[in-house]
């Protein structure tokens, strides 16, 4: 296991990055690949079909609990896909990956067009405690400068936040929704009618044939199961990417090269964790070269590993169960300030 770097290091070399992109390019890893995601979308989609016959099927039961935990994971590796269309990882047309993207948001009640402009900042700038929005999350704090600042309930959340966040996560789901048809309603994507017909066909669709097969508390609670099952799996699949790496402050520029892998976290694992993961615990290799096709990740990683260790530069790796220890031991971290206060 490589030890989490403590703090972010200054370039040495700006052609750094160059010297590995051609060593990619070489190694043929930008080329698109067209059969994995094509059998990917199809299995899918297959399990997507055998969920809802399967719901069909047991009708109004108890046991609908098991079809919903199952269309938790379904939901999440549609997500996956959404993720790669957004990078332009399938195709080479940005229009045929977006049409893949609007599609599987629609399947999944998410705004693609909300989601891609947020990821697309934070890719720009990871752990940025300005410019990156996915560390401006007002029930948590990623930095001390957060931490310092809240006050009122967010503040007592900040103390526990280490306990709380796995049970926050269940509330991931609700929260896209949430994000969802606030940016329909504020207007702020660009295909807003789209989005709009998309989200209300989804929420509209969902909630007719969960009510219509079930009676009242068991689709209650087949709709609580999913989209919290759901938010957990989400927010288990990119927590470890970050959280817990060094944070970059206002004004502080760093290279392309080291400011993507110093932020990033792989974990490592076999085609089991790949799958699970959808490809993201290859987060170094995914934030130096974003429109790379997932199943080339794998291969990118030992040639990038080999080029950090060339210039001397920190390769953060770790098994999966660590690195949610390193989450957690981060945030209780940030935490302890204030908990030594009201002590």
């Amino acid at each position: 296991m490589t030890a989490p770097p403590q703090a972010a290091e200054r370039p040495r070399h700006r052609s750094d990055f160059a010297r590995l992109s051609r060593r990619i390019r070489d190694a043929g890893l930008f080329d698109r690949r067209p059969l994995y995601y094509t059998l990917k979308i199809a299995f899918n989609l297959l399990m997507l079909a055998a969920a809802c016959v399967g719901f069909a099927l047991i009708g109004d039961s108890w046991w609908q609990l098991l079809i919903a935990a199952g269309l938790a994971v379904v939901f999440a590796q549609l997500a996956f896909i959404g993720h790669d269309a957004g990078h332009k990882q399938i195709f080479r047309s940005s229009r045929a990956n977006d049409v893949v993207g609007y599609l599987h948001g629609g399947l999944i009640g998410m705004s693609y067009g909300s989601w891609l402009r947020n990821h697309n900042a934070h890719h720009a700038n990871p752990n940025h405690e300005e410019h990156d929005p996915d560390l401006d999350i007002p029930a948590l704090s990623f930095t001390e400068q957060q931490a310092g600042a809240k006050r009122g309930f967010q503040r007592w959340l900040t103390k526990y936040q280490a306990y709380l966040f796995f049970p926050l996560l269940l509330l991931e789901g609700l929260a896209l929704r949430i994000t969802a048809v606030r940016a329909v309603i504020n207007g702020t994507v660009k295909l807003r009618k789209l989005e709009a017909v998309l989200l209300a066909g989804h929420i509209g669709g969902y909630l007719t044939v969960v009510f219509l097969v079930l009676s009242p508390p068991i689709a209650v609670l087949f709709i609580v199961v999913h989209q919290c099952l759901w938010g957990v799996y989400l927010g288990c699949s990119f927590a470890p990417n970050h959280k817990g790496m060094p944070t970059l402050k206002p004004g502080e520029k760093i290279d392309f090269l080291r400011k993507q892998v110093l932020t990033s976290r792989n974990v490592r694992g076999g085609p089991i964790v790949d799958w699970v993961l959808g490809g993201l615990n290859y987060q170094i290799e995914h934030h130096l070269f974003p429109t790379m096709p997932r199943p080339n990740l794998r291969r990118a990683q030992p040639i990038v590993q080999q080029f950090c260790r060339e210039i001397g530069l920190s390769y953060s790796q770790t098994g999966w169960l660590r690195s949610y220890r390193y989450v957690l031991q981060y945030l209780h971290s940030l935490g302890a300030p204030l908990r030594a206060q009201s002590a």
